[in-house]
């Protein structure tokens, strides 16, 4: 053991750096085991709502799986398959609901709706212990992170039709298949490991969300975690709620990288041919249209269209959203470069260590409430130290920005990968054989190969932590508001007008990253010309 520890690791600083990342990235998980076996659950929660909440998680996650398999499987293929009037803009603007938090949808619709008397009912009995599943409530947070999440398939199958081999469909057709068969039972079993990839980070997002299912009263694991801690102060019932959360996010992360692994379907030696769309007219050029603007507008112009209308009819606390805002970008760009700083430490010096790659992979599938939860026993130790005023003020925002970074970070990891693996391992030799060192020939050909990897994975965490809620609710200083948090606490008081305006900034910020990033995801088939 020590021989293998000292010839993988010793003498490396880089390897020794991907080491201490992952060990930062998975101590919040450590915190939560620890605190889940370190005391006595309250009486009240513990037994008889994990089971309740487990159950509302299962039944949310798999109402959501079906709905984003379906709407995100049929976008992808109408987009990458057939030519239609609009399909150049869907091929992007279909991903335009990553820049809506989910939570924001939830209000748009329930104002839209107008289903404010149901909301009372249930704002008046949100944290009461014997509330039932209500399967309407269940219905429109299914509805809901559909709308919110189907991008995550749609994209992972939009590259993998345009990726897959042309030879397939042609050996299926060639068979006697009509083109509708050659896609069903060639083109969509290629398909699969996408799709599994698809759902898998859908379902993730799910069981990370709070704002929206706690604002439409469908009590879930996480907010159990969150009620726990607010409600009980009990760390170890939040603990306890958290553990099977771990579990299913480690479930679902070995899923997705599952899928991951076997996206590329062509072989080596296959020639390229590209892969022609057929044109759609008449009845069925209407169809796709109208069924890609109809998933584009329930995901993200009606809601964004309601709430800036909603919005303009009250008169915003501007101090305090100006201030809320600046909150949120600080936070965003602080998180963004603490999680692609770890994350570039520990792609660079992984090497041959790739299960701390796994590990701290963890924390991506792993709800924002549970981080959180992790970090509340080392929080209570610094807060004891600096027990008041600017210095409790930074010790807060450290943690919070340090459970931004554990969840984020494989996040950031995998464009990172990608854009390091354009380094040859001459490139590397030529620079150490120059005199560099392994931090110095890092510095000077890594890094600057993989500067645009780099650029996106600050982008994407910047959006992320714009969006987050419950780890920013449990751990953010004493009156710190973000603009996640000003609009659940609006919600709350459901005074959702005065809501639309934080979650309209959110929008605004992230919307220009989101169109940004889409347009420069390639997924054209190799040797084919691309923006």
């Amino acid at each position: 053991m020590t021989q293998v520890w000292r010839s993988g690791v010793s003498g490396s600083p880089l390897r020794l750096l991907a080491l201490l990342a992952a060990a930062l990235a998975i101590l919040p998980l450590a915190g939560v085991v620890a605190a889940a076996f370190s005391g006595q659950a309250t009486a009240d929660i513990a037994a008889r709502d994990l089971s309740r909440y487990a159950l509302s998680s299962i039944a949310l996650s798999a109402g959501v799986a079906l709905s984003t398999a379906v709407l995100g499987t049929v976008a992808a293929w109408l987009v990458a398959m057939h030519r239609f009037p609009g399909r150049d803009l869907f091929a992007w603007a279909l991903a335009l609901p990553l820049a809506i938090p989910a939570f924001s949808v939830a209000y748009a619709y329930a104002d839209f709706l107008d289903v404010a008397g149901d909301l009372r009912t249930w704002m008046r009995g949100a944290w009461g212990t014997d509330l039932p599943l209500n399967m309407r409530t269940l219905g429109g947070a299914t509805f809901v992170l559909s709308c919110a999440f189907y991008p995550y398939v749609y994209l992972a199958m939009r590259a993998a039709f345009m990726n897959q081999s042309v030879q397939a469909l042609e050996a299926a057709r060639m068979l006697g298949c009509s083109p509708g068969q050659a896609v069903l039972h060639a083109a969509l079993p290629l398909c699969r490991p996408a799709l599994a990839a698809g759902v898998a980070l859908a379902v993730m997002e799910t069981l990370a969300d709070y704002g929206a299912v706690q604002f439409l009263g469908v009590q879930t694991l996480t907010t159990g975690v969150v009620r726990a801690w607010f409600v009980y102060g009990s760390l170890t019932s939040a603990a306890q709620f958290a553990l099977p959360l771990m579990a299913a996010a480690a479930v679902l992360l070995w899923i997705e990288r599952s899928g991951r692994r076997g996206r590329s379907h062509d072989g080596a030696n296959v020639r390229w041919r590209r892969l022609e769309a057929s044109p759609l007219k008449g009845p069925r050029a209407l169809v796709a249209t109208g069924f890609c603007l109809t998933l584009l507008t329930v995901g993200f112009l009606l809601p964004a269209a309601w709430l800036g209308l909603a919005a303009m009819g009250v008169t915003p606390e501007w101090p305090r959203l100006l201030r809320a805002a600046s909150h949120s970008v600080a936070l965003a760009s602080a998180g963004a470069v603490a999680t692609v700083f770890l994350a570039a430490l520990l792609a660079l010096g992984a090497g041959r260590l790739p299960v701390t790659a796994r590990l701290a992979s963890l924390g991506y599938a792993t709800p924002g409430a549970v981080m959180a939860i992790g970090l509340l026993a080392p929080a209570a130790v610094f807060w004891k130290i600096a027990p008041g005023g600017s210095a409790s003020l930074w010790v807060g925002l450290t943690l919070l920005i340090f459970a931004y970074a554990a969840r984020l970070m494989a996040a950031a990891l995998e464009p990172i990968e990608a854009g390091l693996s354009r380094v040859t391992p001459s490139m590397v030799a030529a620079a150490r054989n120059l005199g560099r060192s392994e931090v110095g020939a890092a510095l000077a050909v890594q890094a600057p190969v993989a500067r645009g990897a780099l650029l996106t994975a600050l982008l994407l965490v910047f959006i992320d932590v714009l969006k987050e809620l419950p780890a920013t609710l449990i751990l953010r200083p004493f009156n710190f508001d973000t603009l996640a948090v000003m609009a659940d606490n609006y919600a709350r008081d459901e005074r959702l007008a005065n809501a639309g305006w934080p979650a309209l900034l959110v929008v605004a910020a992230a919307l220009p990253v989101v169109v940004w990033l889409t347009r420069r995801i390639t997924v054209s088939r190799p040797g084919e010309d691309t923006p």
